[in-house]
């Protein structure tokens, strides 16, 4: 079987420490895939709040996501303590890339928990179809 492995970027410029709750957890024990992808959301949104935007209003347009891949590492428990660092690449006339890099914080060390990437577009959800990327979007994104 192929498994997707993601190429993280050298550099990511922010992060943000979440704390797995309780309601994170699945059948299994751990968090399931859908509260993954739900903190990978979370870490996106605080993202874009850092550099003044939000999913809804990026200079004007807003994002719809177009794509996503999660290569899993480590399992996720309750209590952990996890550093999402958030970097963005890929940049062209519609829409860019989000890389997530999940690390679980133990005392001295830090584990990799997973990675992910989001494809995202520019989109008019008042006219339903795609912008391109504001040029402030990508100078305020990239720093």
């Amino acid at each position: 079987m192929e498994r997707i492995k993601l190429t993280l970027p050298a550099t990511f410029t922010f992060s943000i420490i979440l704390t797995i709750r309780v309601s994170d957890i699945n059948y299994a024990g751990h968090v399931g895939n859908d509260a993954f992808l739900a903190l990978v959301h979370e870490a996106r949104q605080q993202f874009l709040l850092h550099h003044g935007y939000t999913e809804s209003n990026l200079e004007g347009v807003g994002l719809i996501m177009t794509d996503v891949a999660i290569e899993f590492k480590k399992e996720l428990n309750y209590g952990d303590n996890v550093k999402i660092s958030v970097a963005t690449t890929g940049f062209d006339k519609y829409g860019f890339d989000f890389f997530y890099k999940l690390e679980i914080i133990k005392p001295g060390e830090t584990v990799v928990a997973g990675k992910a990437k989001t494809g995202m577009l520019c989109y008019d959800y008042t006219n339903k179809k795609l912008v391109q990327v504001p040029d402030k979007v990508i100078k305020q994104l990239l720093v």
